[in-house]
Parts: structure tokens; C-alpha cells; sequence
């Protein structure tokens, strides 16, 4: 019944649902308190208490329910444009911004707008798995840059050569999902100086999508720039899922940097992909919603705590880890190359979490640590004892 391609898909995902059911079958055995599941990235430090008021006050506005173009409400695009002007000094105007379903909405709409048959988009590993079929939905080829441990930062050697005539954009993940790395300023000023070249060198455009759904989840007042600054082809693809937290709302949008080539045009395709790709426009509710909120963010102060509680642990009992400055994961180095088979080990203490071969990065392992303080200090000693087990 369903097509070749999706059975291939729906095979592929059996991982994550076995992952869920085994969650299940534990918790049911030693109670849910007694399982440590560190296997997802869902927020959950509360919504900014601004949101109820918000939603409240936009409820009684007469055009909440109607049609309205496709790229979102204007006043809501100027808002988030006034905002980024402020934060990044830009000079953004509500042309520049189009309202999302989500990050992933706005990937998705980028990718229906600028990429054709075969071309091929770019990623560095570890990659949000996503954006595999991503690129896969209109028929693209994804190219994977092997992992730079142990920090993790792009290899642009390894980018400059993997750049072809066939070469459409580069995917970057900025703070990173699953390292928690952020590309400093360095970093993004010559990842732009290789495109720049390249397109030169080869005459072709090349896209640079900036997917930036955990840029206010940064700790210890690290820089976290903006990429507008660095290159002229660029997307930026957000979210207010961490942010503010409510990653439910599926709300978010698409930056487009004021010095991109054929700029109007993109503007058009950026708004007609919204609507034949069936999203239409993003929740008008919401949009209204962070018209209101555009400068308000969760405290994340507790992620920190966690990730301190983790992090310290990890290097006490021997687990390598890159020290992770900003989103909610930490990406230790599996104490055994077969990172599946650690997780494997992991879950007879409890202990659920996800191998880093399912980013494109094997012997390593991902922990989420968006989870409730008990979970992570309860989860010491399990951590400890598995760690044991490799000792002999």
C-alpha cells in the first residue's frame, strides 16, 4: 500500500520505537521513578508565564482565525525582524522574515525553494538525522563530513573538498544537537571565506542553512554570533520550541539575509513552497502569540545544573566528554567502539540513551539532559556501575 520509499523510512525508525517500548516495559518492571530515560530532546523547563497572558490577549483578536499571506502576519515578521536588528544589528525588514511550521518547516520550505534533482546538500557529523530525509523529500543527495572530535567544530578542509558543481547548501547546527558545540565567530567567518571562495572558483551559488532552534539555550555567557554576518547566501531556520519552550506549537520561522543573490525571487519561492508543500502558513494563533514574546526566553538555569551534575560525574568515573556550551545533550565517547552495544549494556541499569551511529557518529553516545533534577542525580550511581562493567 505505502510507497518503496516510505517502507524504507518507516524500517529505518524501528530504533526509536523500540527505544520508546523498551522505556515502557522497564518502567512498568521498576517503576518509572527507577528509569533513567535520557533518549529525548523535549523541553522541559516551564513556558515563560507571559504565555497565558498572551494567548488570552490574542483569543479577541478579529483576524486570529482568517487567511493571511502566505509567509505569516506582517506585524509578527516585524516584530521578530525588530528584534534580530536590536540583538545582531541587522537590517532586516518583514520582507526578509517567513513564518514556519517550526524549524523544520522552514528547512523544508528552504529546500522545496532552492534545490533541484540530485544537487546536493552538505552536513557535518553528528547531524540531526532529519535532515537525511529532508533532503531526501525532493530528491537531493545528502554528503556527510566526518566527525572533528573532540572539538567537534567543522572540518573546512574536508568542506572545501567535498564542495562540487552539484553542490546546492550546506546544513550547519549551531548550538549543536547531539555535541552541544557552538561554532565561534572564527570558525563561521571561514566556513564563509570557503563558500565565498567556491562559489567563485566554481561559478555556482551554494546556500548556507543556519538551523538554529537551541540559539537562546547558551550557558555561561558565551557568544552564540549571528551567521548573517558572515556570508550572503544564507537561511537561518528557527524555532521557538527551546526557547520557549513549546515545541507542540510547531511555530517558528525563516530568516533570509538581506544580501542573498536573486533576493526577490527567493522571497517568492520561500512563500509559494509554504503553500504547495500543504503547510499554507504557520499557526496564526501563535504567530499573534510571539508578536508579543519576540524578546522572551525560558530560564535555563536549570539545564546548566544539570548538565554541571552530568558533566562533572562523567569525568569523575572516566566517560570523555567535549564540554558542551550551549542546547541540552552531552555527547561522551562510548568506553567500547560498538556505541549500540553500550546502549544496549546501559539499559540493565536503567538506563536509556542514544547511540551516536544514529547521528552519523559511531562510538560515541548521546545524553538528553532536559529531564527532571531526580532523574539525573538518581542516575549517578547507574552511571557509575555501568562504567564498572568495562573495567575488567
Amino acid at each position: 500500500m505505502i510507497s518503496n520509499k516510505m517502507q524504507e523510512i518507516v524500517a529505518g525508525n524501528s530504533m526509536i520505537r523500540a527505544m520508546f517500548e523498551e522505556g515502557k516495559r522497564l518502567a512498568q518492571i521498576h517503576g518509572a521513578e527507577n528509569v533513567y530515560d535520557f533518549s529525548l530532546g523535549n523541553p522541559n523547563v516551564p513556558p515563560p508565564a507571559q504565555i497565558v497572558d498572551a494567548i488570552n490577549n490574542t483569543l479577541s483578536s478579529p483576524d486570529i482565525h482568517g487567511y493571511m499571506n502566505n509567509s505569516g502576519f506582517e506585524s509578527t515578521r516585524t516584530a521578530i525582524a525588530n528584534s534580530l536588528n536590536k540583538r545582531y544589528s541587522q537590517s532586516l525588514t518583514e520582507k526578509e522574515i517567513v513564518m514556519t511550521v517550526g524549524a523544520a518547516g522552514a528547512i523544508n520550505v528552504i529546500l522545496k525553494s532552492i534545490l533541484n534533482p540530485d544537487e546536493e546538500v552538505i552536513v557535518f557529523a553528528p547531524y540531526f538525522v532529519e535532515y537525511k530525509h529532508y533532503t531526501a523529500n525532493f530528491n537531493g543527495k545528502l554528503i556527510v563530513i566526518p566527525p572533528n572530535p573532540p572539538s567537534f567544530l567543522p572540518n573546512l578542509d574536508d568542506l572545501s573538498s567535498a564542495i562540487t558543481k552539484n553542490t546546492k547548501a550546506v546544513i550547519i547546527n549551531t548550538p549543536n544537537n547531539p555535541t552541544g558545540i557552538v561554532y565561534d565567530s572564527t570558525t563561521l567567518r571561514k566556513l564563509g571565506e570557503v563558500l565565498s571562495a567556491k562559489e567563485k572558483e566554481l561559478g555556482i551559488s551554494i546556500c548556507l542553512i543556519s538551523d538554529e532552534p537551541y540559539r537562546e539555550i547558551a550557558y555561561d555567557n558565551i557568544d552564540v554570533p549571528c551567521v548573517l554576518n558572515f556570508y550572503h547566501n544564507t537561511f537561518i531556520a528557527y524555532s521557538y520550541s527551546k526557547s520557549l519552550s513549546l515545541p507542540g506549537e510547531r511555530i517558528g520561522y525563516i530568516c533570509v539575509s538581506p544580501n542573498i543573490e536573486h533576493k526577490e525571487t527567493v522571497l517568492n519561492a520561500l512563500n509559494v513552497s509554504t503553500r504547495i508543500l500543504g503547510f499554507v502558513n504557520a499557526p496564526s494563533l501563535f504567530q499573534k502569540v510571539i508578536e508579543q514574546l519576540v524578546d522572551t526566553e525560558v530560564d535555563i538555569t536549570f539545564y546548566k545544573e544539570n548538565r554541571d551534575i552530568l558533566y562533572n560525574h562523567f569525568a569523575s568515573i572516566g566517560l570523555e566528554c567535549t564540554y558542551p556550551a550551549g542546547a541540552f545533550y552531552l555527547f561522551p565517547k562510548s568506553p567500547i567502539s560498538d556505541d549500540k552495544q553500550f546502549c544496549q549494556d546501559a539499559k540493565k541499569f536503567n538506563l536509556l540513551l542514544v547511540p551516536g551511529s544514529g547521528f552519523g557518529c559511531s562510538g560515541y553516545f548521546r545524553v538528553s539532559y532536559c529531564v527532571n533534577r531526580d532523574t539525573v542525580v538518581n542516575s549517578l550511581d547507574a552511571f557509575s556501575n555501568l562504567m564498572d562493567t568495562y573495567k575488567n
